[in-house]
Order: C-alpha cells, then sequence, then structure tokens
C-alpha cells in the first residue's frame, strides 16, 4: 500500500519526503499526545496514579518544547540584525592585504590538488556511480573552478548558498551563487512570522528565502555551505573573520594614528630670532609676522580686481618659528629643531597585529609580518594547528557536496545507490601522519621491552595484556590476530616450499631454446675426427650408426628433441623470428665440410 501511494508522487514530491522533516534522517522534532477522550479504566489505584502521572509528564514536556522551540526562533530573529552588520565589516576586511591574504591561503589549502592533479577525490565500489558523480562535479558544477571560490566565500561569511539548477531526468546540471546577505535560512521550530517572509505553521521542513526578491526554495534547491562554530549564531555558520574583527577595527586606528603622528612630527623645524632692538612692544608682534610672510608668502596681485592676494609660497619654509630677539649679538640666528626621534617604535602595532593574526589562525610569516619560512614546504604541513583548521573547513564543504551528490544520484533513479559513494579533498599536511608514526614507534617499541625474555626470570608482560594495554586490542581483536598470525605463517611455509611445487615456468624458454647444450651435435669451428686407419675395413660403425657421430632417427621417423639439428649453430640473431625465413642458413657451409670430408678420406684410401 505505502508502495503504490509512492508510486502515485511526482520526483520533486518524493525528493521532498527524502529531504523532509519525515525523512529517514528522522529530523522531525517529537510530539507528545494526550487523547483526553479515553480514559483509563483500571481497578488498580496504583496503576492509575502511574498514568496520570504520566500523562501530567508529557504535557509538561510538550510545553517544555514548544518554549525551546519559540526561544529558537526568537534567537534567530534578533541575531538577523547582528549578521547583517557583520557582513559590512567583512566586506571592509577585505580591503586590508593581511586577511584578504588570509582568505586566500584557506581557499589554497583546502583545494590542494593530489597527484593526480584533482581537487575532489570520488571513490565508490560503483565504476558506474563514480563515473556519474565525477561528471556532475567536474562538468556541471565545474568544481575545479568554483569549489576554491565557494570555499573562500565560506570563509569569509561563515555561509555560502548556491543555487542548484535540476533537471528530472538529468539531476544537476548547473549551479548559481547567490548573493549571501540576502538569502535567509528558516529552520523548523520558527513556526511564526519572520523578519521578512510569513511562515506557515504547519510547515516544519527546512526552507531558504531570498528576502528581496520574495523567493522562498525547498531544502534540496538550496547548497548552504556553513562553519559551524557557534551555537549562538545558529542556524548560520561562522566566519573565519568573525574573532578578528574587534582587532581589526584596533589596528585600522592604531595604524591611522601612527601615519598622523609621522607626518606632523617627522619634519624637521628651524628657529628663526628676529632682531627687534627696542622696538615697542606692541609692535613686535607684527613686526614678526611680516617678516614671517616674507619668507613664506609672496604678493600676488589680481589683474581682474586688482586685490593684493597673499598666496603660499611653495619654495618658502612652513610651520617654523620667529622669536624676536633684543640682544643684536645672540649667537646662532637660526636654530635647527630635529623631528621626531621615536619613529621605530611600533611595538603597540606588532601587539595587534600578533591578536590578529591569532584570531586568523595563520603563522605570521605567511601573512607578511615576518621573514618567509618554510623552504617551499606547504603551510600545513609547518603547523599542525592550522592543518586542523583546514580539516575541519574540508568536513564542512564536503558535508553539503554530499547532499548534492545524493540530490543528483536520487533525481537520476539511483535510490538505492545513495550511499555508495565517499567523497574527499587532498588534506594538505602530513605532519598528523608523522606525528601518528612516532607515537606507534614508541608504543611497538614498549611493547617489544614487555614482552622481551628477561635472562634468569620471566618477561615484564604477556602479549595478550601487552596487546590489550598499549594497543588497545579488545579482546576479540586478540583472537583474530592469532589466527591472523598463524595463517600467515602458513603462507610462509607455502612459499619456502615453492621450489618443490613449480619445477619450471617457462619465463626462460627463449633464453634456454638459444643457449642450451645440444647432446650429439659437432661443436662449432671444431673439426670432425677422423675415423681410423681402415675406414670401413670390418670396423664398425661409430656410434650412432653413420659417420659424424649422428644419431638415428627414432622409431617412427620421428627426432627426438635433443637429436634436432639446429642450422644457425646457436648464433644469436638480430631477429626474433628464429625458425623463419629471416635467420642466416649456414648449412651450405656444412656440406661443403662434408665434400672437403670426403675428399680426405679418398686420399687416405688410396
Amino acid at each position: 500500500m505505502e508502495q503504490n501511494k509512492n508510486d502515485n508522487l511526482t520526483v520533486w514530491q518524493r525528493l521532498s519526503q527524502t529531504f523532509g522533516p519525515n525523512s529517514l534522517l528522522n529530523q522531525d522534532y517529537p510530539t507528545y499526545k494526550l487523547d483526553r477522550d479515553v480514559l483509563l479504566k483500571t481497578n488498580d489505584k496504583l496503576e492509575f496514579e502511574r498514568q496520570k502521572l504520566q500523562a501530567q509528564q508529557t504535557m509538561y514536556l510538550a510545553g517544555q518544547w514548544a518554549k525551546i522551540e519559540n526561544n529558537l526562533y526568537t534567537q534567530a530573529v534578533y541575531y538577523e540584525p547582528t549578521r547583517l552588520a557583520s557582513f559590512y565589516d567583512y566586506e571592509s576586511m577585505e580591503f586590508t592585504p593581511e586577511i584578504s591574504t588570509a582568505l586566500d591561503i584557506y581557499s589554497e589549502e583546502s583545494t590542494t590538488p593530489d597527484k593526480d592533479g584533482k581537487l575532489l577525490q570520488i571513490y565508490s565500489e560503483s565504476k558506474r556511480i563514480r563515473t556519474i558523480l565525477e561528471d556532475l562535479f567536474i562538468n556541471a558544477l565545474d568544481v575545479n573552478t568554483n569549489l576554491p571560490m565557494w570555499i573562500r566565500n565560506t570563509c569569509k561569511y561563515g555561509d555560502n548558498f548556491v543555487y542548484l539548477k535540476l533537471d528530472p531526468e538529468k539531476g544537476i546540471v548547473g549551479c548559481m551563487q547567490l548573493p549571501n546577505i540576502e538569502i535567509e535560512r528558516l529552520e523548523r521550530g520558527m513556526a511564526a512570522k519572520s523578519v521578512n517572509a510569513e511562515v506557515d505553521p504547519k510547515q516544519k521542513g527546512l526552507r531558504f528565502h531570498w528576502k528581496t526578491k520574495d523567493l522562498e526554495f525547498n531544502t534540496w534547491e538550496i547548497a548552504h555551505f556553513r562553519l559551524l562554530g557557534d551555537d549562538r549564531k545558529l542556524p548560520y555558520g561562522t566566519s573565519m573573520l568573525e574573532k578578528a574583527r574587534r582587532i581589526w577595527k584596533q589596528l585600522l586606528l592604531s595604524e591611522d594614528a601612527m601615519l598622523i603622528y609621522r607626518t606632523a612630527r617627522a619634519p624637521e623645524r628651524r628657529v628663526f630670532k628676529v632682531y627687534v632692538g627696542n622696538m615697542d612692544d606692541k609692535d613686535v608682534e607684527a613686526y614678526v609676522q611680516r617678516v614671517a610672510n616674507k619668507f613664506k608668502r609672496d604678493q600676488v596681485v589680481d589683474n581682474k580686481t586688482g586685490n593684493v592676494d597673499l598666496r603660499f609660497n611653495q619654495m618658502a619654509v612652513d610651520q617654523d618659528y620667529f622669536v624676536p630677539v633684543r640682544d643684536p649679538a645672540a649667537p646662532s640666528p637660526i636654530d635647527t629643531l630635529p623631528g621626531g626621534q621615536n619613529m621605530s617604535e611600533i611595538a603597540d602595532i606588532e601587539y595587534i597585529q600578533k591578536k590578529l593574526v591569532t584570531a586568523l589562525r595563520i603563522p605570521k610569516a605567511y601573512l607578511g609580518f615576518e621573514e618567509a619560512l618554510g623552504d617551499g614546504k606547504n603551510l600545513a604541513l609547518l603547523d599542525i594547528r592550522f592543518a586542523r583548521t583546514i580539516n575541519k573547513i574540508q568536513k564542512s564543504v564536503i558535508s553539503e557536496l554530499n547532499k548534492i551528490a545524493i540530490i543528483h544520484l536520487f533525481l537520476l533513479g539511483f535510490e538505492d545507490e545513495l550511499q555508495n559513494f565517499t567523497l574527499g579533498l587532498t588534506n594538505p599536511s602530513k605532519q598528523a601522519d608523522l606525528l601518528m608514526v612516532e607515537v606507534w614507534k614508541e608504543k611497538v617499541a614498549l611493547y617489544k621491552e614487555l614482552v622481551a625474555e628477561i635472562p634468569k626470570s620471566l618477561q615484564a608482560t604477556s602479549a595478550t595484556w601487552a596487546k590489550k594495554h598499549i594497543f588497545g586490542f579488545s579482546d576479540e581483536d586478540i583472537k583474530l590476530d592469532i589466527q591472523q598470525i598463524r595463517l600467515e605463517r602458513a603462507v610462509s611455509a607455502e612459499l619456502d616450499n615453492t621450489a618443490t611445487i613449480i619445477t619450471k615456468t617457462g619465463l626462460f624458454d627463449t633464453v634456454d631454446k638459444l643457449y642450451k647444450q645440444v647432446t650429439g651435435t659437432t661443436q662449432v669451428g671444431a673439426a670432425a675426427p677422423a675415423p681410423p686407419p681402415g675406414g670401413d675395413m670390418g670396423m664398425a660403425p661409430p656410434p650412432g650408426g653413420e659417420a659424424g657421430g649422428v644419431p638415428p632417427p627414432a622409431p617412427g621417423g620421428e627426432t627426438l628433441p635433443e637429436e634436432k639439428k639446429n642450422d644457425n649453430l646457436n648464433i644469436l640473431l638480430e631477429s626474433d623470428d628464429l625458425m623463419g625465413d629471416s635467420y642466416i642458413d649456414l648449412s651450405k657451409g656444412k656440406n661443403s665440410l662434408g665434400s672437403i670430408e670426403d675428399e680426405l678420406l679418398k686420399l687416405l684410401g688410396d
């Protein structure tokens, strides 16, 4: 019946059921029901009291859940203005070179290519599923280009919303980036009027709302990448720059104050001593000012109006001191005052920079505050703490990529293969692996010391105790390990007995065919031995039945393997076709040697 009901649903309705609150993921919140129409009929007073108490507790829990649900909604509503204000700060922080570099480092380290040059690794027991997902991520979504930007955006804002273009037959065929500041996430429990959207109280599933466009999306239409790090910001993520917002503002103020001080105090000042003699005190100030104006300003007459304009003289000395003196013998009429002497004191700036680096969790050397380090090595390889930060980012991204892959497989009809794959990003750090190797070395060394025999005494512990307390083996693991050791010893014994089982592999047949010594044939280059005097005068023929020591053919006309003639006389030729027409025929040379032998026999017979 349930199967027939599902058959009447569209693919989008079935997709909503899969990702909705009533899905197999058990995302629906608990419901507490108390049917007041049904009375408990019992003669046991204790049973009645127990059922009554249980009903009261059930109603209490239902009220508790309603309060918590309302609190989640209130938290999300009040956080919305704070979230928008933080987004404006993130945009401004982008113009600080250190922070912009930090975001680039997050993105680059999280998308390090593997040895094959792939950013995203796809593992599946089914070759077909792996091919489908490779086509999805590489061709349809173009993760080689989009994934670094998605990760950078996620690290910057804490959230990244990607709209998925869906086709009922082809699955996911494309994607589009949505503006983070305009997308609102409506979680379950927010069954009230949101800031910009009227929410149906009966709607319990997750939705997304585009505030400026007044559009609402289902959970399977939006891929929401988020970094979960602060529960106060739920249901949204936490930016990697959140902890650096206050420090960034302090750094800007400190740098501006430093520049203002340097601008005001850096130039040198000069003191001009103006001789005023016995001039009246009331006229001294005007006289000194007139002298100063001669140094700093020129009189310019406007041709149109005839007015005199005292314009600033760029070549004159500015912001100097003019002091009247009455002693004509005053020494050094012009003195020079030095500029700021503590220009190199930037300890306060460095202090704030250290706090900024601490908030970003990136080594100082890679943000330009210190000399470059690393000898070309990977950043995450040098700092294990930063490697953990990158792993956190990668896990957040992979969780949403898994959701995208499941939606794609569901639309293509692979509902039974939704879990038959694993996605992974390259871990840029080998430092964790090296640390693990060191730990295992120490464990193995300790294990050997405990199970080693002590002369004239017992070993420290048994192997079973050492495996359980050092390696963390359970009793079942120890039994399985002992069985595996026994099987491996049996395999080792079988390998030692290989020579008696396999006498010849045939791997060297070609070489043996060329260089194997053939019995019963004349060695190449050696003269044939002469027969004894008398030739065939009553003497038996040589062994083999004929002159030259050639054995007779085997019964049936076939030649035995060791009696086969090799016309090429065991010469290794350049051609691999030894038995074809390309080998050198030396039979003519042998025939000529036989003619010479016959002539010699005739001469000896005479």
